[in-house]
């Protein structure tokens, strides 16, 4: 974390934003759990309630890594929270299968309203002009500068007479 010259906002990088969500929202999913508090609502809030603090809190620079990564954070926070419900039951395999199953489909809402969230806090914030920056670097760029596009992609062996 980095403190701004004037002291009084906290700015973090596109990791540091990562780290929040992921943070938070595991917080919640472990305590909400069956197994702890039991509260069928808690993972969710504290997901939407991380997306929203790394949205404020990341410099202008990231915002894009923080815009983009809330479901990839939602699906491994489900797996690793399932894993730990499911330790002390019979099957480990089939309890994960059944809580990630069963956390994405109750869990979809809180997903969406988090990826929109952060979505509606990151572009005003500059989020479009990182994508403007983004494409204009990428604008001109060959990916495989080693491939001849000119060539035909179909080479016909020409029957030798």
């Amino acid at each position: 974390m980095r403190r701004q010259p004037s002291g009084s906002s906290i700015t973090l990088t596109g990791r540091g934003g990562i780290v929040v969500v992921f943070g938070v929202a595991l917080v919640g999913s472990v305590l909400g759990s069956e197994s702890l508090l039991g509260i069928g609502v808690l993972p969710g809030v504290s997901f939407v309630i991380g997306c929203a603090l790394a949205a404020l809190t990341t410099r202008t620079a990231d915002l894009l890594t923080v815009a983009v990564t809330p479901p990839v954070i939602f699906f491994l926070v489900a797996i690793i929270a399932s894993i730990v419900d499911a330790l002390g039951s019979g099957s480990l395999i089939r309890g994960v299968f059944v809580g990630v199953v069963t956390v994405l489909a109750s869990g979809a809402p809180w997903l969406f309203l988090g990826t929109l969230l952060v979505l509606a806090i990151t572009i005003p914030r500059g989020l479009l002009t990182n994508l403007r920056e983004l494409r204009g670097r990428l604008v001109g760029r060959r990916l495989f500068e080693d491939d001849d596009y000119d060539d035909d992609p179909v080479r016909w062996d020409e029957p030798q007479t």
